[in-house]
Formats: structure tokens, sequence, C-alpha cells
């Protein structure tokens, strides 16, 4: 065995450009398989990294503007949410409403902390199971609660993104009175502000901000939680029957699509879902792609290497080696070559995935209104290029087999004048 790994090594030594051919054409399908699949990894955990503080299960509904006439009442009039429809949501849809919401909202409105501030800041209202309803992270402290409703507390919790602009790195905020409008109100938690969107929104009871600003019956949007709608086809029949219920409450054309606005997040997520897996698949067709090529790389070199060792297996078998002693040469050679470039390309993938990690992973792109990052962790699991270096080593050897075995059945005679 020995003897036969000396030679095998010495063959390699001898045909050093052919080993290298063969290696690179390894190393660079190996390489180019690992690399695309962490590229698409990347982009798809930025996508779930980004959307990751909604929640999938959750409709919103806002009031919109009617484009059509209705019963004697002209186009253009604002549709404004109230607590009728509050009430027509949880009464008329017991089966697919599991929970309903309502948000009101105080726009421009400046944040300050002693000497720092925030200009445009947002002040919601809402119900404590708005952090259930649209997945509010909390990193610190805790969320608003029943309590902070029944007494019209002057609480609020604001995003991580607000605490460093207004109490920079003085501690922590919890406890803490900042101004909002000049209203003071105590800081009772942070959250995790959502990476996608650069928002500066602080919640605060919905009795509190209803009272000071005198919202009256009136909402700005109504979350629900929905169930029993498995499908597509079901959902949009549900769309049109919550429609059709509304437009009897604000007197307006049940096919006006523009009197109503709803943001089905589940929808979005199917989308965006089916939007992944196509991409997933598309980085697996071209990484398996350039696998292939390095693979008839590895065939066309082993095929090109055994014809031209044609007269060499003749001599062997003149002087008595066996035909599978040669097959097993030649099959040891190819699987020795693309072992070890395949490792090297294996190791190359990796260490360029971990550069993207390094360097493009940690990248945000700001529009304004909203923050995204271009890759989030994009690696490859070790199992794939486990497995991916050995589909290569497994391809090696059979691409030197097949030539190997075709040339071993040529007479000795035939062999010798080759």
């Amino acid at each position: 065995m020995l003897e036969l790994l000396h030679e095998i090594k010495g063959t390699l030594s001898r045909n050093m450009m052919r080993t290298i051919a063969t290696g690179f054409a390894v190393v660079s399908g190996l390489f180019l398989l690992i690399v695309l699949q962490g590229a698409g990894n990347g982009v798809i955990h930025s996508f779930q990294y980004n959307m990751g503080n909604f929640a999938f299960d959750a409709i919103r509904v806002f009031g919109g503007r009617t484009t059509k006439p209705w019963e004697g009442i002209k186009e253009g009039r604002l549709i404004r949410l109230d607590d009728r429809d509050l009430e027509m949501s949880r009464r008329h849809f017991p089966h697919q409403i599991t929970n309903a919401i309502p948000t009101i909202e105080k726009d421009g409105v400046v944040a300050c902390f002693g000497a720092h501030y925030i200009n445009d800041a947002s002040l919601l209202g809402v119900y404590p199971e708005y952090a259930l309803l649209q997945a509010v992270e909390i990193t610190e402290g805790r969320f608003l609660n029943s309590i902070d409703m029944i007494g019209q507390r002057k609480v609020c919790v604001l995003g991580n993104n607000s605490c460093k602009d207004l109490f920079k790195e003085s501690g922590s905020a919890i406890g803490r009175q900042v101004k909002l409008g000049g209203v003071l109100y105590t800081v009772v938690g942070v959250y995790k502000t959502d990476e996608m969107f650069n928002s500066s929104n602080f919640y605060i009871p919905y009795t509190t901000l209803c009272t000071i600003y005198n919202k009256g019956r009136f909402i700005d949007e109504l979350t629900m939680s929905i169930q029993n709608i498995p499908t597509d086809s079901a959902m949009e029949q549900f769309m049109k029957e919550y429609t059709r219920a509304t437009s009897y409450i604000h007197s307006f054309d049940p096919k006006d699509s523009r009197a109503l606005w709803i943001w089905n997040q589940a929808e979005e997520s199917m989308q965006m879902q089916k939007a992944m897996n196509i991409l997933n698949k598309a980085f697996w067709i071209l990484g398996l792609l350039t696998l292939l090529s390095g693979v008839v790389s590895v065939s066309n070199i082993m095929l090109i290497s055994v014809k031209e060792r044609t007269r060499e297996f003749g001599i062997r078998r003149a002087i008595g080696a066996r035909p599978w002693s040669i097959i097993s040469m030649v099959v040891l050679e190819s699987v020795a070559i693309t072992a070890i470039f395949g490792y090297i390309g294996m190791l190359l993938g990796v260490f360029f995935c971990e550069w993207m990690d390094a360097t493009v992973g940690n990248q945000v792109m700001d529009l304004g209104f909203i923050q995204t990052k271009y890759f989030v962790d994009p690696t490859v699991d070790l199992h794939v290029c486990i497995q991916a270096t050995v589909v290569i080593v497994i391809a090696g050897a059979l691409a030197g087999f097949f030539p190997a075995r075709k040339a071993v059945k040529v007479k000795t005679i035939d062999a010798l004048r080759a």
C-alpha cells in the first residue's frame, strides 16, 4: 500500500501542470458553490432579520378616501375609523378575528431629555395586547399593562435607537422622565427598534393619549389577529366581507378599493416566503452548475491523462501488472487530487463567506425612513460543504475509473504501440 502511495505521489509530481489544472477545476467549482450558497443565505437572512418585528398573522386596517359616489354622497370623502368599527370587528367576525385593538397616533411630537431631543417623533396610543399582535420585542423593562390603561398613566415605551439618542451612554432609561410634546412621561420599557423602518415611535396607554389630545371616538388604525383563513381565496373573500361590513357604517360603495386600506401582513409573509424559496433554489441551481462544470473539467483532464498513459499501462501489463491494480492506481490518483483540492476549495469558500460576514454583513443601507442590511450571516452549513466535497471526490473517482477501465481493455501489443 505504501509503495502504491509513493507511486501515486511520484506520478502527480511528474505531471505537475496536469495536477494543477485538475485541482484548479475542483477548487473553483467548490469555491463558487459555497460562495453562492453563502450569498444566498445572507440575502434570505437579511429579509428575515429586517422583517423580524412583523407579526405575520395580523391585519391592519386604515381609513382611506372614497373614489366613487354613493347614495347621493360625492367622492373624495375621508373615511375615519371609530369605535363602531372596533365593535363590528369583534362581533361580526368571531371565527376569523381572535383579537382586535385600536391605535391612535399623534405625529410631529418633539421628544427631549435634558439637552438631547428628537424632532418629529410619534406618539402611539395602544392597548397592552399591541405588543403581542405586532411582535414588539422588549429588551429592557416592560410593555404597557392594564393598570396603565385604567389609571391613564403618563408612562411610555421607547425604541432602543431613541433611547441612545436621548440618553446616550448614561445608563438605564427605566424610571427616567422624558418630555413628549410638552408632557412628562416615565419610561417603563425599551423595545427593539425595527431594523427596516427608521422610526421614532413612543408607545403610551391608549386612554392617556385619548384624554390628553381629545381624540374622542375616532381611531387611526385597527390591528386584528386572524385565524381559520387557510387559503388566498378565503382571505380575499374575508377582506371583501369586511369591507362590505365597514361600508354600512360609513356609507361608501363596498366595491370602492380606496375607501378602506387593509394591510394584510399574512399575505405579505406568504409572498416573501415564496420569493425566498425561489431565490434559494436559484442559488442552488447556480452552485450545482458550477460544481458540475468542475466535475466535467476533472473528467476531461482525467480522460486525456489516461489516454496519454496508454503506453505506460501496456508496459505495466507486459511485466505482469494486473488490470485492477492499474485501475486502482488511476482512481486513487483522481481521488487524491479531488480530495486535496476539494478541501482547499471548501476552506477558501468558508473563509470568503466569513469575510463577507465581517465586512458587507455589518453595512446598513439608510434611505431616511428605511434602514436595511445587505447581508445577515452569509454562511453555509458545514454539512453542505462536506457533502459537496464528497460529491466531487466521488465524481473524481468515477472520472478516473471509466477511462482507466477502457484503457486496460486494450490489448498489450496495441498499448505498447500507442
